[in-house]
């Protein structure tokens, strides 16, 4: 049934990252055909933006290795739209192989701690930007679009709480490098309603408006969608999330799940909330990865729906 509350947004986007996000934690390597038919059915889904994978590494993120193969079989198939999929690009090196494949929208990930830039990229907190500086502008000279990902948002396990302006310091810097939009990770789940609305309002103050946010969280303490909730109240439009609640974080244990796509919808549904996404088809596509991981999918709605998968 749905009752829509006032003062909500009307319409929403969801990012899709259960491809990258998703499968980079798996402990075992997905064929990269599987990939890229997981790809395919949520773009058909209505998914408007999936982000693919990362060209990160394989020593670092073996599951991942195959994304040169991965976007090269995407573009021949999908032609212009496979183009159109975002993909991390942890350094140069990564940017010139998204580039080479014609690639239009690229992301790297930043850490708001100074533990967690040092275990994630071997960089210091404010030594990490050396490392993002070559690839944005390069980005951004080739027309591409960049999202900047700030990890640690909200709480970091070696850390504790993250001061809020140590946050809005890194985002405003990848935004000043050339960022067209920020997401901001809660990475191991911490998140609570009150925190996500002072993290929004201390970037409007600095003059960051919440439609260049994006929120990505972790639903490791069961409260992702009371923290969407507090982040539609705040004005955010774009949301993270992953087919079936697959992911979390490979260098932060503490990290499960992402919130499952297939919630978020229901959620956004029942408040009347447009989305332009195809529940029943992400559903399908969850239940059908689930069988393809050989696991039960974590997603709430996918059990719910989909008689137990």
């Amino acid at each position: 049934m749905v009752v829509p509350e006032p003062g909500l947004p009307e319409r929403v986007t969801i990012y899709e990252v259960g491809p990258r996000d998703g499968l980079q934690n798996e402990a075992t390597t997905v064929p990269t055909e599987v990939k890229a038919e997981f790809v395919r059915r949520l773009l058909a889904a209505g998914l408007p933006i999936v982000e693919a994978t990362s060209f990160v590494h394989p020593k670092w993120v073996p599951q991942l290795a195959d994304a040169a193969e991965l976007m090269t079989g995407l573009v021949a198939d999908l032609g212009d739209p496979a183009r159109e999929l975002p993909v991390l690009v942890p350094n140069e090196r990564g940017f010139e192989r998204a580039y080479e494949l014609g690639l239009r929208h690229v992301a790297v990930f930043a850490s708001a701690t100074e533990t967690f830039a040092g275990k994630n990229l071997n960089r210091t907190l404010t030594g990490q930007f050396e490392m993002f500086q070559p690839t944005m502008a390069r980005a951004v000279d080739a027309g591409m679009t960049v999202r900047g990902y700030v990890s640690m948002c909200f709480g970091d396990p070696w850390e504790g709480p993250v001061p809020v302006g140590q946050v809005v310091g890194v985002g405003t810097h990848l935004l000043n490098l050339g960022a067209d939009q920020l997401s901001l990770g809660d990475t191991i789940g911490v998140a609570t309603p009150g925190h996500v609305k002072e993290l929004v309002a201390a970037f409007g103050e600095a003059g960051v408006g919440p439609e260049r946010l994006a929120l990505h969280f972790h639903d490791t303490y069961g409260q992702a969608l009371t923290n969407v909730h507090a982040g539609l109240q705040a004005g955010v439009t774009t949301y993270d999330a992953s087919a079936g609640g697959l992911g979390g974080c490979p260098y932060a244990h503490s990290a499960t799940g992402n919130l499952a796509t297939e919630d978020l919808l229901w959620f956004l549904t029942g408040l009347g909330i447009e989305h332009g996404v195809d529940l029943d088809a992400v559903v399908a596509t969850s239940a059908w990865m689930a069988g393809q991981l050989g696991r039960p999918s974590p997603s709430a709605v996918v059990r719910a729906l989909a008689g137990g998968v």
